[in-house]
């Protein structure tokens, strides 16, 4: 049966336990999450010794798991078998491995948690061993979340946690740290140490914690791209040039490309108003001010131009065009063509 990591964690606290669960997808901080919880308290540390065992997928095959899955616990009225990276159990998608799992799934043996980690795909929906999963275990299938369900996310995890944050907080950790929800996860909780329950995580504390240049980041250099300095732009590319672990280029044109691409669908929309900006802009409406500004200083044209820039900086960083240019060097070159308008078949 497929459930949602809520609904199992709720169940899991109230120690309702399936005898098979099969986490399967994209999105891995569930399928931890999950059997996190599970390795850590279905038994009672006296019970772990004899009652929990933990296996890795590319070292066993699936009788190997079945073995351990129907061994009887001692002094303890369950055992744990948590499978990690099951994707690489030998035979998991070979006929024999199927049949195999096929009928232990049919039969379980209800003194035993068994836990499949299948991280980063899932079973494929047409064989017989996927309609069995659906059937008799308890199946999540996980997605990455899309980048505008991110910030909902952020505050639902900090809401958890008994914690709140600003908007513009928010909007910087998920512009900066993106969809990865483990990392973002991580970056929370260090966050979180310091402060007092209840308290509000807002811009600077994300700005001291996360890495993020307060006066130099791609944030800021977005800002001097809206208001046309060509001073302030060419300050943060040398601090860049001089810190490019922290600041890789592809992660920033990504960004770059994200947001004259926002910039190009405003000015497609019929209502320009503010409040229609607003809308357009969902969480980051708090931003339209910006918006409004970046649209007036690059028409749809321009947009059109720089995203095509854009494109050519992203080939030359990959070395498939640019020869031998620095990082730096492709982005000062970008940050010029964005600032001074060059026709496109001079910038080819």
């Amino acid at each position: 049966m497929a459930h949602t990591p809520e609904g199992i964690l709720e169940q899991l606290k109230q120690r309702q336990f399936a005898p098979v669960y099969f986490l399967q997808g994209e999105e891995s901080y569930y399928i931890d999450s999950i059997a996190d919880y599970i390795e850590e308290h279905a038994l009672q540390e006296h019970e772990k010794g004899f009652n929990q065992v933990v296996l890795y997928g590319k070292d066993v095959d699936v009788s190997q798991v079945l073995l351990q899955a129907k061994r009887f616990p001692m002094m303890s009225d369950r055992s744990v078998v948590i499978v990690k990276e099951a994707q690489s159990i030998l035979d998991i998608e070979k006929e024999e491995g199927m049949r195999q799992l096929e009928a232990y799934l049919q039969h379980p043996l209800p003194s035993t948690i068994l836990v499949f980690c299948y991280k980063h795909k899932s079973l494929d929906g047409r064989k017989s061993l996927a309609k069995a999963v659906q059937k008799h275990a308890v199946l999540l299938t996980t997605k990455k979340l899309y980048d505008n369900q991110v910030p909902a996310w952020i505050n639902g995890y900090l809401k958890g946690k008994g914690m709140k944050a600003t908007q513009p907080a928010v909007q910087l950790l998920s512009e900066y740290i993106g969809s990865d929800l483990s990392r973002l996860a991580n970056e929370i909780d260090k966050l979180l140490i310091n402060l007092k329950p209840g308290a509000t995580v807002d811009e600077g504390l994300v700005q001291e914690n996360v890495g993020i240049s307060k006066e130099y980041n791609i944030f800021e250099l977005q800002a001097a791209l809206i208001a046309r300095d060509a001073l302030k732009a060419n300050r943060i590319i040398h601090y860049f040039e001089a810190n490019p672990k922290n600041n890789p280029l592809i992660p920033n044109l990504t960004m770059l490309f994200t947001f004259f691409t926002k910039i190009l669908t405003l000015h497609t929309q019929s209502d320009k108003s503010e409040a229609g900006l607003r809308k357009s802009l969902g969480n980051q409406a708090w931003k339209v001010k910006d918006y409004m500004q970046a649209m007036r200083v690059y028409p749809l044209p321009r947009c059109v131009d720089i995203i095509h820039f854009i494109r050519v900086a992203d080939l030359q960083v990959k070395g498939i065009t640019g020869g031998d240019m620095s990082e730096a060097d492709i982005l000062r070159e970008l940050v010029f063509k964005v600032l001074h308008p060059v026709p496109r078949a001079l910038a080819l």
